[in-house]
Parts: C-alpha cells; structure tokens; sequence
C-alpha cells in the first residue's frame, strides 16, 4: 500500500491539525514543511526531514507526492499554483483566495495538472454533519424548503485580546469571513447539493479598536457576516456568524415542508442531531468518526482525518466525496457577494 510523500505549507494550522492527521494517517508520510519564519526551528521541534523558507523553494528541494497548502490566503493562490505547475496533489486551506479571479484561475489549473485537488473543508466529515447530509440525500426531509447555519463566538468581543497580525488585516484576507463564514457557505451549498442562484449580505465590524500586549491597534476585518442564498426548486438559506456574542453556539437545521433535522451544540464538532415534525422530537446517535481517539490531540483531527482519506481516494481515482476546487470557487463567489474580497475580481 502507497504511502504518498507530502509536504506543508503554513506552520499555524498546518502543524497544530494537518501534521497530526497526516501523521496518524496510515497513507502519508510528512517529509517536508515551508514557512517563511520559523520552518527550521518548527521542523527540528516536529521532527520534519526538510525545512524550507517557501513553497516553490519545498517543491524544488525535495520530492513530493502531494503538498497541504495552509499558509495564510493572501499565500494560496501562488502557493497552489506552484505546486499544479509541477504536477503535485494538492490539499488547500480555507479560505481557498481572496478573490474569485484567483480562485478561478487555481480550479483552471488543476484542470490542466489532472491531479487530485481538494479543499480542507473538514467540518462536512464530523458524523452529525455526515448523517445529517444522508438525510437530505435520501429524501427524509423533502421537500427541503430552507436551511439554516448560525454560529455564535465570543472570541472578536472588545475585551479579547487576539495578537495583533495579517489575521486583522482585510487586505491579506483576515477577519472571520474567511476564517468562519466560508466554512458555514460550504455547508448550506453541500447540503443543498448544489451552487446558489443569488447571494445578499454584508459583513459587520463592530469592534475596530483592538487590543493585545503591544497596545492598541485598528482592525478594518468583519467579526460578524451574514448572507441569504436563493437555490433552485424552491430552497432558500440563512447563514451568519457573528463571533461578538457572550454564548459559544451552533446551528445547523434543514427545514422540509413536513419534517426538520437539526444539528445543534457549542461548535461545529461538538452538536447532537434531532429530528423534528409535528408528532416528535427524536435524538439521532450517530457513529462515531474511526479517528475519534485522536481528538484528545486537537478537536479538529478526526474529520480532518477523514477528509484525507477522501483524499486518498481522489488520488487513486476512486470514487470521493472531497471538497473540490469547484466547490470552493463556488464558495468564493458567495463571499465576494458579501464583501469578503481584495482589489479587483
């Protein structure tokens, strides 16, 4: 059994969750990890053979089958782009650009590459979300009429001091549109099954002077985004996040005409699944993900387990259910609905 050579891109998220799901993972082998200011010391830390300052330069230096792009945004587009440009499997963060021309120009060029290409979309891998989708798909609820994501943080409030950086900064992609809201429009368009027709909304910044350990600093990224999606044969969604709320919460409820599903609890990964109609509650056990113990590692690791091994599968040319390059160019054109976008395009 192939174990693919992969390296990553990005020593922030790329380490707390891609190193350790791709390290549990029995089909990847880490060799590699590029960041422009700390991949030596990160990789010595980590144990990680190569260390390099850049993607391009990982790409030139070492042999890969595959490379985890989880730089920050204002990086993905030319940090995919190099690693289609030779051929390479390619993992990429959310959110996938910080303009749709440039996430346009990366489904194009993995269309050229013909490689297996996917988003790290994993929250559509926690098993309420899984079972929830197998619902829709089955027609347990139809029809659907709407659906609804809300997902409420207190982690943007004035009193919070997150370090000042490119994270506050809307020009390099920051704010809690890309970070959060790509991962909600993702959602309502999987369970959908299918693209938006039109999208209204806007973003909030309801706190721009900031705080941390260096004192005060302005923040021009939104701490709150809401947005109306239209879909064919009569489904419509509402999804928002707002991350200035004094409660942790999430919801994720699909509403058919006769019958409703509803995934609820305080993040994302962590919700029980009910259905609803006019005679019962129900309480829905799921399974649980076959990478759960390795949760008490990061909560993140189990789905994002399971989204490579989607991976996997894309790169075997077997049949896959990862997040696509075209669902993120999808995803994309939402968010510039919104106002998530830099410059032009």
């Amino acid at each position: 059994m192939k174990r693919y050579k992969i390296g990553i891109v990005g020593a922030g998220f790329g380490i707390r969750v891609h190193l350790p799901a791709l390290r549990n993972h029995p089909r990847f082998e880490v060799v590699a990890l590029a960041s422009p200011s700390s991949a030596p010391q990160v990789a010595r830390a980590e144990n990680i053979a190569h260390a390099f300052p850049s993607c391009a330069e990982m790409l030139a230096g070492v042999d890969l089958d595959a490379v985890t792009v989880a730089s920050p945004p204002f990086s993905h587009r030319d940090d995919v782009l190099a690693a289609l440009a030779q051929r390479k499997h390619v993992m990429c963060e959310k959110p996938f650009a910080l303009r749709v021309a440039d996430a346009g120009s990366m489904r194009d060029a993995e269309r050229s590459a013909e490689t297996a290409c996917g988003v790290a979309h994993e929250f559509r891998f926690v098993p309420e979300s899984q079972a929830l989708k197998e619902l829709v798909v089955n027609g347990h609820l139809d029809p659907l009429r709407n659906i609804e994501i809300n997902l409420l943080r207190a982690s943007l409030r004035r009193q919070d001091r997150r370090s000042r950086g490119w994270w506050f900064e809307r020009e390099r992609g920051g704010g809690l549109t890309g970070a959060v809201m790509s991962h909600l429009i993702d959602h309502a368009n999987w369970l959908a099954g299918r693209p938006p027709l039109r999208v209204l909304g806007f973003e909030r910044t309801a706190n721009t002077e900031r705080h941390d350990e260096g004192g005060s600093f302005r923040s021009d990224v939104a701490d709150g985004a809401f947005a109306l999606f239209e879909y064919s044969d009569g489904l419509a969604a509402r999804v928002s996040a707002d991350a200035t709320a004094a409660v942790e919460s999430y919801t994720c409820a699909v509403h058919g005409e006769q019958r409703t599903a509803v995934a609820s609890g305080p993040w994302i990964a962590d919700v029980t699944l009910y259905t609803v109609d006019a005679n019962e509650t129900s309480e829905l056990r799921c399974k649980p993900s076959p990478y759960a113990r390795y949760a008490q590692i990061e909560p993140n690791v189990p789905p994002m387990m399971e989204l490579y091994d989607e991976f996997v599968k894309k790169i075997e040319r077997q049949p896959n259910t990862l997040p696509s390059f075209e669902d993120a160019l999808h995803t994309q054109e939402a968010l510039a609905a919104i106002g998530y976008s830099t410059g032009s395009g």
